[in-house]
Formats: structure tokens, sequence, C-alpha cells
């Protein structure tokens, strides 16, 4: 079966909190410069279920960065009031054709993710304030800026990918090593 990005994820019929499995390798795609339109169509969507109650809207992970390999999926951040009162917000998203996949507390900070209408992504909120938030895009910033770690990442990336995996949160965990790796370089930069 050949991938769709522009295809909705199948995941999207799961119940809330349930894992995403991968039973194997995990698809890996050159960067597509594509994937900056299909953010914005929906960062439009979802602008216009919100109004603003949408505080945040941005293009965050490896979609979001030029020339980084990516799982072909967008991952888009967005930050709310309060994520945590999802009758503010998810009977809107909803309505609007996202489904919500997962609702959870991550590290203290309401996390709150949906799959979407049209194409194949993620929609992270956060509430406003997050350290999330900045954490997020100040790594999407570092690797647009940083392509000595951008490639550093992807190379990572690229190893990981290759071993087999039960289930994608699996693989996300172990970039850990990497990301840490390159947020140090980031922090010891900032602090110069």
């Amino acid at each position: 079966m050949t991938f769709d990005p522009h295809a909705p994820d199948a995941d999207t019929a799961k119940p809330v909190n349930t894992r995403t499995a991968v039973n194997g390798q995990v698809t890996l795609v050159e960067y597509d410069p594509a994937w900056p339109t299909m953010y914005q169509r929906q960062a439009d969507r979802i602008r216009s279920a919100l109004g603003d109650r949408a505080i945040i809207v941005e293009h965050m992970g490896s979609t979001a960065v030029p020339g980084l390999l990516a799982k072909p999926c967008v991952d888009i951040l967005l930050a709310v009031e309060d994520a945590a009162d999802d009758a503010a917000y998810v009977p809107d998203l909803e309505a609007a054709g996202y489904v919500l996949r997962i609702s959870e507390e991550y590290d203290g900070h309401p996390h709150r993710v949906f799959k979407g209408p049209e194409i194949n992504l993620n929609l992270h909120v956060w509430s406003a304030g997050s350290t999330e938030i900045d954490r997020h895009l100040d790594f999407r910033d570092w690797l647009r800026a940083h392509p000595e770690d951008r490639d550093r990442y992807a190379s990572a990336k690229r190893e990981l990918a290759g071993k087999d995996w039960v289930f994608m949160q699996e693989y996300a965990d172990a970039k850990d090593e990497v990301v840490l790796e390159i947020t140090a370089r980031m922090e010891q930069e900032t602090r110069s």
C-alpha cells in the first residue's frame, strides 16, 4: 500500500488514549515542500473553529524544518487558555473535523492530541504559558537555524526508524538521547 500524505490517519477511529501500534519499522520520508501549505490550511481551519481562543497556532515537529526527513504527519501546536478545560474548545474542534485521541497530563501539563481531517496530522494542545510550548518551538527554530544539528537529528532518526517498534511512542522516546544532546548545545549557546 502506498502512503498518501493527504489522506487522514486511520487512528481517528480508535478510542481516546489508545497507543498507536507500529509493529515494525517507522516510515520516514524526505522533506516535502507541501508541508507548510498543508499546515497553513489546517491552521486556518483551527482559527476559524476557535477564534481568539486559539492563542497560538504553530507548525512544529520535523515537518516544520526544511530539509529534515520526517514521519509524513504534520504536527501542529495549539495553545488555549486552559487545555484541561475540554468544554471550552474540544466540541468546536470536533465540529471542525478533529478527533480527540489523547487526553493526558504530560510532565504536569494538560496535553491533548487530536487527529485531523483531510491529512495525516497531530494537533497538540497545551495551556498558554506551558513550558512545553517554548520547548517545542525553540527546538524547531534551532534545527531550522543549525543545519549541522538538523542533520545529526536526521541521522539518529534514520537509524532508529530502521529498528522494529511495537508502539510509536517507543520510537519517539528513543529519540530523547539526541534531543537532549542538541538541547544541551542550545542552552549552552543561549547562556554564552
